[in-house]
C-alpha cells in the first residue's frame, strides 16, 4: 500500500469523525435553541453535514453515485431551509 493510499484512508477516517461531530452538535442545537432562528440554521447545518458525510462516503468507496446523492440532498437542503424560515416568518409556506 503507498503512502498516498494511506494519508487518502487517514483524512477520510478523520472527515467522517469531524462531520460525525458537526452532525450531533447540530442535532443538539435543533433541540435546545432557544430561538427559532437557531433551529433554522442548525438545519440548515445539519443537511450540510449530511451532505459532506454523502460525498466523503462516494470518495472512500470509489462510487461515483454518491455524488448525484449529495446533489440532491443540497437542493432538498436548500428548499427546506427556504420553507422552514418562511414558514416562521410568516405562518404558512404557500401564499
Amino acid at each position: 500500500m503507498s503512502f498516498a493510499a494511506q494519508f487518502l484512508d487517514i483524512a477520510v477516517g478523520i472527515t467522517f469523525l469531524a462531520l460525525a461531530i458537526g452532525q450531533v452538535m447540530s442535532m443538539v442545537r435543533l433541540v435546545l435553541g432557544p430561538t427559532s432562528g437557531d433551529r433554522v440554521l442548525a438545519l440548515d447545518t445539519m443537511v450540510l453535514n449530511a451532505l459532506g458525510l454523502v460525498i466523503v462516503l462516494g470518495i472512500s468507496q470509489g462510487v461515483q453515485v454518491y455524488f448525484e446523492v449529495a446533489l440532491l440532498i443540497a437542493m432538498l437542503g436548500f428548499v427546506s431551509t427556504v420553507a422552514m424560515a418562511k414558514y416562521i416568518l410568516r405562518g404558512d409556506i404557500i401564499e
